[in-house]
C-alpha cells in the first residue's frame, strides 16, 4: 500500500480503515496528493504537520482539516498561498485578517 500511495496519493481511498490511521502512510499519500487528506482517519486530520504538507500541495485540503487547524494562521496562509479560495475554509476570525485576504485576492484574482 505504501508504494501505491507514493505513486498516487488517491490510492489511500482504497486502503483498509486501520491503514488510514497510519501516520507514515497518510503522510506519504498527502505528499503525493494533498487532497488525499480527505481519506485520512479523523485523528490525523488534526495532525498539524500532516495537514501542512497537504495544504502546501493543495490549498483546498484545508476543508478536510480538523476545525482547530482551520484557525491556525500559518497553516491557513500556506493554504491560501496555494489556492486563494481556500480562505473559505478558514475559521471565521481569520477571514477578516487583512494579510490573508490580500493573499487570497492575489492568488484567486
Amino acid at each position: 500500500v505504501l508504494e501505491a500511495v507514493r505513486r498516487d496519493g488517491r490510492a489511500l481511498l482504497h486502503a483498509a480503515d486501520p491503514l488510514k490511521g497510519d501516520r507514515e502512510l497518510v503522510l506519504e499519500a498527502v505528499r503525493q496528493n494533498g487532497g488525499a487528506l480527505q481519506w485520512a482517519a479523523a485523528p490525523l486530520k488534526g495532525d498539524r504537520e500532516l495537514v501542512l504538507e497537504a495544504v502546501r500541495l493543495d490549498g483546498w485540503a484545508l476543508c478536510h482539516a480538523a476545525d482547530p487547524l482551520k484557525g491556525d494562521r500559518e497553516l491557513v496562509l500556506e493554504a491560501v498561498r496555494q489556492h486563494g479560495s481556500a480562505l473559505a475554509w478558514a475559521a471565521d476570525p481569520l477571514k477578516g485578517d487583512r494579510e490573508l485576504v490580500l493573499e487570497a485576492v492575489r492568488q484567486h484574482g
